[in-house]
């Protein structure tokens, strides 16, 4: 069974404006997102778009986009308008590429997706990695997940989980053996169950962590875990980080 990539880009950006149109070493952010998934053996790789200079971007490079609505209240409700204008069938496996990831794995891609083909009761796979310090497991925006014995997420969370009573002292976390698992934010999902997700009730454990796949947890839907060896290369959220990355393009940083 094949797959499909889906990108969501939407131009409002509080702290990089205009973000998928981005330049970096010529060629505009998403459309660079969109050339690495297309290394992977999807069927085809596709931006879900929120405004038409993001589809003239993409035109102007070769990469198929679509239109959809400015309203979305999330991602998911953008790939789900898109697997209704792309006519995709229910039992279809797409896999959500966020347009801010221009250093995206293709690895990674085949990974989430193969999982979710191999795991028929789970509606969504995703990846995770080994954190390597505990000033990471106590950082509150690197998200940490654990896992059942076949590798099916337990729970999602900011706090730094699971916590190792005998190790961790005066309040501080320490790093366990195994290792706590850093939740990298690259999804697959069975169309069926995409189209049906906006329409579930928020989770009150959603709300409180602002973690949007405990919803799926919530109403009893599980998620399949590919644990990877490296880390995912860096995303965009800040200039900061895009500055990074242009040089990273340029060859004038070390990956």
């Amino acid at each position: 069974m094949g797959f499909h990539v889906l990108i969501p880009a939407r131009m409002a950006s509080s702290r990089l404006p205009d973000k998928p149109l981005a330049n970096i070493a010529g060629v505009p952010m998403v459309v660079r997102v969109a050339q690495r998934a297309a290394q992977s053996s999807a069927q085809q790789v596709v931006v879900a778009a929120d405004d038409v200079r993001i589809l003239n971007a993409c035109a102007a490079h070769g990469v198929h986009a679509v239109l959809t609505r400015v309203d979305h209240p999330s991602g998911s409700d953008r790939l789900a308008e898109a697997c209704d204008l792309l006519g995709l069938d229910d039992d279809a496996i797409v896999v959500n590429v966020q347009g801010d990831e221009p250093l995206i794995d293709p690895a990674d891609i085949e990974a989430a997706a193969r999982l979710l083909q191999s795991r028929p009761d789970c509606s969504m796979s995703t990846l995770a990695h080994a954190i390597e310090d505990a000033e990471t497991l106590a950082n509150p925006n690197v998200v940490k997940v654990v896992l059942d014995a076949r590798q099916t997420a337990l729970y999602f969370s900011r706090a730094p989980i699971p916590w190792w009573r005998d190790g961790s002292t005066r309040g501080a976390p320490a790093l366990s053996q195994p290792a706590p698992l850093r939740h990298i934010g690259l999804y697959a999902y069975r169309v069926g169950f995409l189209r049906q997700f906006p329409t579930l009730p928020q989770a009150s454990i959603e709300i409180i962590e602002s973690l949007e796949q405990l919803r799926a947890l919530w109403h009893g839907h599980r998620i399949a875990v590919h644990v990877t060896e490296q880390a995912p290369g860096p995303g965009v959220d800040t200039t900061e980080d895009l500055a990074r990355v242009r040089a990273l393009f340029a060859g004038t940083a070390s990956a």
